[in-house]
């Protein structure tokens, strides 16, 4: 078995294979939850001074909901609405790789340097973005790039829509 670092390094290199590896590695599913909240505490980390410690508990807790919510939606986006004919899995098969897929936000915490912050946080958004559309192809057997980039975007859209309805009912300022 790799190493969790190894394989956050190939996830970040955008390696088609560790996604398919990690898609296949039921074992795997832990360490895709700590590559999460590797990536979310980076970026905790880096706006500590803004957000305080409250802030990086509950960025930490929103990251982990929402890689829930997000792979769960990209299930059934995938599965269900926009399905190629070989295309099977499982909610575990996202969950891995749509949690490997948050492997560059670890760069993040070159945002500590506030100068900097906006800079790190773009390219690491984009990277996971990237990433993440790899981590989809993969774990739908998607022959179309372009397809899994919908789905993403149709899951991205999905997960807004639902967090802001959870914010209007149970938050209130």
């Amino acid at each position: 078995m790799n190493s969790l670092w190894q394989r956050m390094i190939r996830a970040s290199k955008l390696e088609a294979n560790l996604y398919e590896e990690v898609e296949a590695d039921t074992t795997a599913t832990n360490q895709a939850m700590l590559v999460v909240i590797l990536s979310s505490l980076a970026a905790g980390i880096a706006t500590l001074g803004d957000a305080g410690i409250a802030g990086l508990i509950w960025g930490t807790i929103g990251a982990l909901l929402g890689w829930f919510v997000w792979a769960y939606l990209t299930y059934l986006i995938g599965t269900r609405l926009l399905p190629e004919p070989q295309t099977e899995a499982d909610l575990g098969q996202l969950l891995r790789t749509i949690g490997f897929s948050s492997a560059p936000g670890v760069i993040r915490i070159f945002g500590i340097i506030p100068l900097f912050r906006q800079f790190f946080f773009f390219l690491a958004g984009l990277w996971m973005l990237v990433a993440m559309v790899i981590a989809v192809r993969q774990a739908l057997d998607y022959r179309s790039t372009g397809r899994a980039v919908v789905v993403c975007l149709i899951g991205w859209l999905a997960q807004v829509i639902v967090l802001w309805l959870f914010m209007a009912l149970f938050v209130r300022p």
